[in-house]
């Protein structure tokens, strides 16, 4: 069983206010200053009780800091061969189509069985070393139960590319992220944008959590319902367009409008009842699918080489697919 252990520190009357990773070094003189950030990064420090996110902020004199460090994993992961969708590849960067089940790199409680290890099986010594050795290539990353595409560095020249368009998500480039996401309810307007900030939620940091813009970070999507699936406004397919790229974003953006995805079961467990409202046929559908509604089906960016515009496309996965033709059945018999 994987633990994680809980330590606090409050800074001395007399000390200067400095920068939160600097102060966390000094606090906590065993944790390297790296690991420290990466633990803030991942909303595991907090500030007199509510979580940071930013390395920068100064903390000064009688500031109570806590950290939590999870347990230690190996910290090489070894290459395991899968069957990887690629949809493209060549010496800078390869483009995976990932399947839902499927987690993007090694952490506590998934030590191996991760996209990662499967690319240190196929792309061998070749992939950029920018992330870590637990995340080696590794820019953007997908849910465990979110399926689509997902591109990877093949050497440290191609991930600085990368990682710079996704930091600039898309503003001055043709970064494109798009999602098709199937959610309760119709969203009105149809289409429109969801601006609200998020921070790892404080009551449980399995979650994220729509937050005060001075206590999260920007999270923009905009959205565009492309069908409504019955007469009654039970359930829409939903085209989700990132403009910034946090974790479970659209999940929580989605349901923080009241439209949670449908097998949802960290966002959208409210709405679980409402599956006895389904035809036979979408119900058991849904219970197939097993997780959220949610597929990463358009990636676009430009070739950190070349600068060639690259543009990716993703059908949906069968299984969804299948829930959404069910859907649409019910639709037309109402």
């Amino acid at each position: 069983m994987q633990h994680s252990e809980d330590r606090r520190a409050t800074l001395a009357d007399d000390v200067t206010p400095e920068r939160l990773d600097r102060a966390l070094a000094r606090a906590f003189p065993d944790v390297s200053r790296a690991r420290l950030q990466e633990l803030i990064r991942t909303g595991q420090v907090t500030r007199n009780g509510a979580v940071v996110l930013d390395l920068s902020v100064k903390v000064g004199p009688g500031t109570e800091l806590g950290v939590t460090i999870p347990t230690a994993v190996a910290p090489t992961p070894k290459g395991e061969r899968q069957d990887l969708v690629v949809v493209y590849e060549d010496d800078d960067l390869i483009v995976i189509d990932k399947p839902a089940g499927l987690v993007v790199h090694p952490a506590p409680g998934h030590e191996s069985g991760t996209l990662v290890n499967g690319l240190i099986s196929h792309c061998g010594d070749s992939l950029s070393g920018i992330g870590g050795v637990r995340r080696p290539g590794i820019v953007h990353r997908l849910d465990k139960d979110t399926s689509g595409l997902l591109v990877v560095a093949k050497n440290d020249r191609a991930h600085k590319g990368l990682t710079e368009q996704f930091a600039d998500h898309g503003r001055t480039g043709p970064l494109e992220r798009v999602y098709r996401a199937l959610v309760w309810g119709v969203p009105e307007p149809r289409v429109g944008t969801i601006d609200a900030y998020l921070a790892r939620s404080t009551r449980n940091r399995e979650k994220i959590a729509v937050v005060r813009a001075e206590t999260g970070r920007e999270a923009i999507t905009h959205y565009h319902v492309e069908e409504a699936l019955d007469a009654a406004g039970l359930v829409a397919l939903v085209r989700c367009e990132l403009e910034t790229g946090r974790t479970h974003q659209i999940r929580v953006h989605m349901s923080h409008r009241g439209h949670p995805l449908l097998g949802d079961a960290v966002y959208g467990n409210a709405f679980k009842t409402k599956a006895s409202r389904l035809g036979d046929e979408a119900r058991a559908a849904l219970l197939a699918l097993g997780r959220q509604a949610l597929h990463a089906s358009v990636l676009g960016f430009a070739h950190p080489r070349t600068g060639e515009t690259l543009h990716f496309e993703s059908p949906l996965p069968a299984e969804m697919d299948r829930l959404l033709t069910a859907l649409r059945k019910k639709g037309a018999t109402t």
